[in-house]
């Protein structure tokens, strides 16, 4: 009987190099997953820190009126006779400032955030306010748009 010879040829690995288009195509869609997931609670987080800026303004406003109460006996009802606090706008200007209900030892503080701005769609605290009745401070409209 004949010995048979056979030739194997040993197979040669294939090295791959780079990632495939399916990989590509699920790496994708796993970081627009996590971005669409973190996008809303990223927003929220940024519109509570810009509303600093309004709580910041107001407690400036706060301080100016009471300067003024402690001069004149009772609280200012224009911006504008109100020393370092005259400002229509905030600091980061973010928010338009206003007062509102002036009358004697009462008056309401108010930050509005501007139309058009990123806290425009700040749909809880769209108006910060501070209320100021006889030197004692009422925040509003809710201790979280103080984020206390």
């Amino acid at each position: 009987m004949p010995e048979r010879h056979l030739h194997c040829r040993p197979r040669r690995a294939s090295h791959s190099r780079g990632l495939s288009l399916i990989e590509i195509c699920v790496g994708l869609a796993v970081v627009g997953l996590l971005v669409a997931l973190a996008w809303p609670s990223q927003m929220a987080q940024l519109q509570r820190a810009r509303r600093l800026d309004a709580t910041a303004a107001l407690t400036r406003l706060q301080f100016a009126q009471e300067q003024y109460r402690s001069r004149y006996g009772s609280y200012s009802a224009e911006l504008a006779a109100l020393t370092g606090a005259s400002s229509t706008r905030s600091g980061e200007g973010l928010y338009e400032l206003s007062l509102r209900d002036a009358q004697g030892a009462r008056v309401t503080l108010t930050a509005q955030a501007r139309s058009g701005g990123p806290q425009q769609d700040d749909r809880e605290c769209r108006e910060i306010t501070l209320q100021l009745n006889q030197g004692q401070a009422d925040p509003g409209p809710d201790s979280r748009c103080w984020n206390q």
